[in-house]
């Protein structure tokens, strides 16, 4: 007990003599004392943990941004193959030798319980053919992209034409040092009828292009593609992951079916962010992740007004309106006052680009200054006519009417498809399902007759004048077994069919395009075989209007700044957007670009890209270790290589005397030279 004592008093004159040296400091040095301790400790120098306090950044110059924080992940396409059957052919097939392909194709119909394969396969109306295909960015599960075919070179098949090509699984595939050839899970099937160069057709000389082809739209996905933001490496941490989701989630967001709203953006892990696509911006998914990128981290009230007065001075200047308004439109709603006063601008490069953000925004005020600028400026018309499909209202549905009748082919078909994706039962451009379901549509245009044929996605005729006829004389073929002719000085056609084994059929029809394609899609004609049709009768001058192909905008263009001219000097030219970033409407599927920039003004400074990257994953990260190891896909060849792939977007016009019609159509596989660059494929 006498320890006990002593230990108490011993404390009690310990907190005694404590409380006098309390009392003996002045009434502020306890706090400076405070604040020396608290000198001693680190200071923030994490932006995220800065940004907990909002006041902090009202005077910040430079706003964070979320794509200061994040990189874009799920742009890539993904390389499909696989291997196929094509039936129907007349004779033009061909035996495949031995081979891992014609093993595979044994596997399959056996799997499906064909009887007599091999007695199929040496049939000279069949053919095997290997697949490819190209699963683009945000396809949902049963849509369509188009695929590739081809002979595998090495047997008895000269022609492709007219054949269809029958149900298919198709995989990604690597070849593995050590393992051989080996396939991953089914994310596609195939099927179709085969579109093939008509350059050759009906010549007695083998073509090699005769044994590749195209299916439009004949790849149906199996799978969901989503995009997704990731964190830089040194930024990662669930808490930040969940703090920029919901910025995200505040500017994007949606309505379940019951009405309980729904932010786009979900932190999955401490790196990952899945994104969902705002049904605005469906048909030009990059301008999403250009406005992600450009949405504000944190920022009080009055940091965003002050800002927001910045943005306003810099969309009034032609050389900065761009960035200015994807700026204002990531602000939202409160930028619509900025964005509307500036329609008012006597540029009309200002007044497209607030236009675009306000359409994007629900706002049908600018409608007026994007047809304008669709019908005078190329450079603009890709971006106008994807912004006027974001606004279904009246007066876009009007103007895209009115555009269709103007006489650039680009300028036409370019209405006609925003107007397609607006409401494609709209009465003035709803299609015509034919035999196959590919569609004819007839519309009564006031402009100069054309007609136009896809190659890319859709399989579509597209009449711009609805009471165009043929001129006699006219002999084509449509397909190997149809004939379209027509004697001269007369108003009719004759469409016969000669099949063997069958009766010959001979019907006569008007000599009205439309009538006459109806008539041959009676009997039995496939789209590729129209398209056929409508060629030859081009070459033979046999059509009173033009024949365009693919006649779609195109992104990347020069623009010639008036403003700026003057006083003798020449017009500062700017380029207005990228080709490998065109928006999903009108692009090609396998020719976006992922690396592509999406803004000139996102581009990093000297260094930081080094700094931005992160370690890609899932799937990415696989095909990664795939290039490091040296894998490479089974039908690689280097063509293939990043290297020598030709650039999109240049034009051959005046390197390829050829005509128009015949370089672009249906020819989606000509091998690519140093000095010529293919035309895109079709839309």
């Amino acid at each position: 007990m006498k320890r006990r004592e002593m230990l108490g008093l011993l404390l009690a004159g310990a907190q005694f003599a404590s409380c006098q040296d309390l009392f003996a400091k002045g009434p502020f040095d306890v706090f400076k004392s405070s604040e020396k301790k608290e000198s001693r400790e680190p200071k923030k120098t994490d932006d995220f943990d800065e940004a907990d306090d909002v006041d902090t950044l009202s005077t910040t110059v430079a706003t964070q941004m979320i794509g200061d924080y994040t990189s874009v992940s799920g742009l890539n396409v993904i390389q499909i193959q696989g291997v196929g059957l094509v039936m129907g052919l007349d004779g033009t097939g061909g035996d495949p030798p031995p081979s891992i392909y014609r093993t595979r194709m044994l596997e399959d119909m056996k799997k499906r319980e064909i009887a007599n394969p091999n007695e199929i396969l040496q049939s000279s109306n069949t053919a095997l053919v290997l697949i490819r295909g190209f699963i683009p960015p945000l396809i949902r599960k049963g849509e369509h992209f188009d695929i590739e075919v081809r002979s595998p070179g090495n047997d008895e098949t000269k022609s492709l034409n007219g054949g269809w090509l029958m149900e298919a699984f198709l995989a990604e595939e690597a070849i593995v040092p050590g393992e051989g050839q080996l396939m991953g899970k089914p994310y596609a099937r195939a099927k179709g009828p085969i579109m093939v160069s008509t350059a050759e057709v009906g010549k007695d000389t083998v073509n090699p292009m005769l044994t590749r082809g195209k299916v439009l739209g004949g790849g149906i996905s199996l799978i969901d593609r989503d995009l997704a933001l990731y964190l830089r490496s040194d930024v990662a941490d669930v808490r930040n992951s969940k703090r920029l989701a919901a910025r995200i989630g505040q500017r994007f967001f949606n309505y379940s079916a019951s009405g309980k709203r729904e932010p786009l953006a979900e932190a999955k892990t401490d790196h990952k962010i899945e994104l969902k696509l705002h049904p605005r911006y469906k048909e030009n998914f990059p301008r999403y992740l250009q406005v992600i990128r450009h949405i504000a981290f944190k920022e009080s009230d009055v940091a965003q007004r002050v800002r927001m007065e910045r943005l306003k001075e810099h969309l009034a200047k032609p050389e900065t309106s761009e960035k200015a308004a994807l700026e204002l439109e990531a602000i939202g709603l409160g930028a619509i006052p900025i964005l509307k006063a500036a329609l008012k601008h006597k540029a009309l490069e200002v007044r497209f680009n607030a236009s675009v953000a306000l359409a994007y925004l629900g706002e049908p005020d600018g409608i007026p200054i994007l047809a304008e600028a669709a019908r005078v400026e190329p450079a603009f018309r890709v971006f106008a006519y994807a912004a006027m499909a974001a606004v279904d209202d009246a007066e876009s549905h009007a103007h895209l009417c009115e555009l269709m009748s103007e006489a650039s082919p680009e300028t036409r078909y370019g209405a006609f498809r925003a107007l397609t994706t607006l409401d494609k039962n709209d009465p003035f451009i709803r299609g015509e399902p034919l035999q196959d379901k590919s569609l004819l549509h007839e519309l009564q245009t006031s402009g100069p007759p054309m007609i136009h044929l896809t190659n890319r996605r859709k399989a579509e005729v597209v009449l711009f004048g609805a009471d165009q006829t043929f001129r006699t004389p006219i002999a084509v073929k449509a397909g190997t077994k149809i004939m379209v002719t027509g004697a001269a000085g007369t108003n009719e056609i004759i469409v016969s069919k000669y099949e063997v084994g069958r009766p010959d059929r001979r019907e006569v029809v008007s000599t009205r395009v439309g009538d006459v394609i109806r008539k041959v899609s009676e009997l039995g004609a496939s789209y590729p075989d129209i398209a056929q049709m409508l060629v030859q009768a081009g070459r033979q001058k046999s059509t009173v209007g033009s024949l365009q192909i693919d006649a779609v905008p195109k992104a990347g263009l020069l623009y010639e700044r008036p403003e700026l001219a003057g006083n003798g000097k020449s017009k500062k030219k700017a380029r207005v957007g990228n080709a490998g970033i065109t928006p999903n409407l009108y692009s090609d599927d396998k020719d976006f670009d992922p690396k592509a920039k999406l803004s000139k003004d996102d581009e990093p400074a000297e260094g930081e890209e080094k700094k931005r990257a992160i370690e890609p994953a899932g799937a990415e990260r696989e095909a990664s270790a795939t290039r490091d190891s040296g894998v490479r896909p089974a039908d690689y060849t280097e063509e293939d290589s990043p290297k020598t792939r030709s650039k999109p977007g240049k034009n051959d016009d005046l390197l390829n005397p050829e005509p128009e019609w015949k370089r672009r159509l249906l020819n989606p596989f000509r091998k690519k030279s140093s000095n010529v660059v293919e035309p895109e494929a079709i839309e």
